[in-house]
């Protein structure tokens, strides 16, 4: 799947390169191609850089609490939830712990802390894969997940629009968590349908069913804040959570008498290993990004989408939120340029930009999750994990333009 996609980039991008210079007599347009390939290839390397740094922090951490036995403690306490969902996954394994740690930070909004340990969690499924080269159930689903966007806590989106101006910048705080709930659905049903999982089954209803009551407590709670206060609350959540995560391994693992400081030197070298694999994939993605961007494919497709919706009737103000929407799946800088874009152009406060917002706290860089996490672990067969998860994007951005027509319009 991801040969064909790859290669795909390259074939519009020449397509609607050869179309804007025979027809539009735009013959620079080869020139910003190739520019672009040399600036997408020097941005691997800066992205790659940073995610040393990263890496090798948070994997030193969680060797602490590997061997603190706080992800064998977790995974003992979903074991049986995923033993329904990943069924190849033996009971207590740590990746199961790791998996549970990786939703975690997603939801609070910690990318720093996600990543990471998402790419261990992966390993570790990885070590179950009979195959070297192409992705197990379980690795897809948790892939699937990570890409459906589970950020609960949308900071972030907060910071941009408070830079922008905004009277109220947690105002699109309620629109973001209804439509990443539906995209995150609509990524679990998809790979069970696709693995035949029995959603249904009393111990996985036993655990959602709490779940979502929490959820619908929480944001009934969140509804009786003020902007201010909301936006207090997220920041301190995310922040406290960060660091209280770093201090909580830290006194279990003395506590366990774990030599903290030597154990969190070995977890690094193995951030740094990881880190340096992952050059070749991003540069092979990112340089194909690239190509489809200068060749002006994604300006002809928004141009079709915005004909399209005035043909039917339909109120075609949401197209100029699209950008983000368009750009999100492949490149998570160029989704934020698009949405501070909008704002700017639109007014921050404007229908358009409001959309881009919620589309930008609900989606996730579908293809960057797909080359880092298999990247990482040499998949190069993915099977059903690129649908499912293009699905749930997908879903994500259509509830997510229902939603603002709901609270916005």
């Amino acid at each position: 799947m991801l040969n064909g996609l790859w290669l795909g980039f390259f074939l519009v991008g020449s397509i609607s390169a050869l179309a804007q210079w025979l027809v539009g007599g735009n013959a620079g347009i080869f020139a910003a191609m190739v520019e672009s390939i040399f600036a997408m290839a020097k941005l691997s390397v800066d992205v790659v850089i940073l995610l040393f740094g990263t890496l090798t922090l948070w994997l030193g951490f969680l060797k602490i609490a590997e061997q603190a036995g706080i992800v064998e403690w977790l995974a003992k306490v979903l074991g049986p939830l995923f033993a329904r969902l990943m069924p190849e996954v033996p009971k207590g394994h740590p990746a199961l712990g790791l998996i549970t740690m990786n939703f975690a930070a997603n939801g609070l909004g910690l990318d720093n802390a996600a990543t990471p340990i998402g790419l261990k969690a992966m390993r570790a499924l990885q070590e179950l894969n009979p195959s070297s080269t192409t992705a197990s159930n379980a690795q897809i689903l948790f892939l699937v997940l990570n890409a459906s966007s589970l950020t609960l806590l949308p900071v972030t989106i907060f910071m941009y629009r408070a830079q922008q101006g905004a009277t109220d910048p947690t105002l699109v705080f309620l629109p973001i968590l209804l439509a990443t709930s539906v995209s995150t659905l609509v990524g679990l049903l998809s790979v069970a349908v696709m693995q035949r999982l029995r959603l249904w089954d009393p111990v996985v209803l036993a655990y959602m069913i709490p779940g979502a009551l929490l959820l619908g407590g929480f944001m009934a709670f969140l509804g009786t804040l003020s902007a201010a206060a909301l936006a207090s609350l997220s920041s301190l959540l995310g922040n406290l959570t960060l660091f209280g995560v770093i201090v909580l391994f830290l006194l279990i693992g003395a506590l366990k008498r774990v030599k903290v400081y030597e154990a969190f030197v070995e977890g690094a070298k193995e951030g740094f290993d990881v880190a340096k694999n992952l050059l070749p994939y991003l540069v092979a993605m990112l340089v194909a990004v690239g190509v489809l961007r200068a060749s002006g494919a994604l300006e002809l497709a928004l141009d079709g989408i915005r004909h399209a919706v005035s043909w039917l009737g339909l109120d075609t103000r949401f197209v100029d939120g699209l950008p983000t929407a368009l750009v999100k799946p492949f490149s998570g800088s160029a989704a934020r340029a698009m949405l501070i874009e909008t704002m700017q152009a639109q007014g921050v406060d404007s229908f358009p930009a409001l959309v881009a917002a919620t589309i930008q706290g609900s989606t996730e860089t579908t293809f960057y999750v797909l080359a880092v996490y298999f990247g990482a672990v040499g998949i190069q067969r993915v099977r059903h994990a690129v649908g499912c998860a293009l699905l749930a994007e997908f879903s994500g951005v259509v509830a997510a333009i229902f939603v603002c027509y709901w609270f916005f319009a």
